[in-house]
């Protein structure tokens, strides 16, 4: 019981049953999942719920798209291969706060992100700017999956991908399913983080948002998709396969940006 109640500390109350189950294996401690449900259910320990969200998504007919390449083929055989990206929002005191991101389909991680009081392609751009300054990766070999709206299919965004040579895709209309890994960290940011807070202003918005990519899901959550470890965790264990040293590109905490 006392592993199980650190264990629910360390996750910051979002772990349900499996993934405590996961990290009492990782600790060497034997037990069923079965044990873990009934000795939770005595504590009254309960992970966090999900809530509805809302749509933020607004195309631009007057723009072109890129066909769905990615066609929900949710599998990367290394980092830096296919990226994910959207936007979602977060309300406070002050209005909403908007936060776009980049998520490395290998590890999931957040390798790009930017927080701004207006939902502009600027924005995204500085969300997959940051992913290219921390990365670095391979022109030609990388492809950035996202959905329609028209941050992304702007002029400016799709000049960025071309002049770094990277595939685009997007899902088709209507269809949150083309990009599930991405709704999914959208929806463990909610869940686990935002639907529990009250935020007065976007500054204190914007370093619990930080905290919580940074510190916690990037470095600290574990995720069951990827073995049952954190996203950095995941990349150092496949650098170090791959090449002997365990250097991650990026591996360095990014500072939070200032809002526009």
């Amino acid at each position: 019981m006392e592993h199980i109640r650190v264990i629910h500390e360390q996750g910051r109350g979002v772990y349900g049953s499996p993934r405590v189950h996961d990290a009492l294996r990782q600790a060497g401690i034997r037990c069923s999942r079965k044990r873990v449900i009934r000795l939770r259910r005595q504590a009254g320990l309960r992970c966090k719920r999900q809530r509805r969200s809302r749509c933020t998504t607004h195309a631009n007919p007057a723009h072109a798209v890129a066909p769905n390449r990615l066609a929900q083929r949710f599998q990367a055989s290394r980092p830096n291969q296919v990226w994910l990206g959207d936007i979602t929002y977060i309300p406070t005191g002050e209005g909403w706060l908007y936060l776009a991101a980049i998520l490395d389909l290998f590890s999931r991680r957040v390798v790009g992100w930017a927080m701004g009081r207006r939902l502009t392609k600027e924005l995204a751009i500085r969300a997959l700017k940051m992913a290219l300054r921390h990365r670095r990766p391979q022109q030609g070999a990388l492809l950035c999956h996202t959905d329609r709206g028209s941050q992304y299919t702007s002029d400016a965004y799709q000049a960025l991908l071309a002049d770094q040579r990277i595939t685009v895709s997007m899902s088709r209309a209507g269809n949150c399913y083309d990009n599930a890994p991405m709704e999914s960290f959208f929806a463990s940011l909610k869940t686990e983080l935002v639907h529990h807070k009250r935020y007065p202003t976007r500054q204190e918005a914007q370093v619990s948002l930080f905290d919580y990519i940074e510190c916690f899901y990037n470095r600290q959550r574990i995720h069951r998709a990827i073995g049952s470890m954190s996203p950095v965790e995941f990349e150092r264990q496949w650098f170090q396969t791959a090449s002997g040293t365990g250097v991650v590109a990026g591996e360095s905490c990014p500072r939070p940006d200032s809002l526009p």
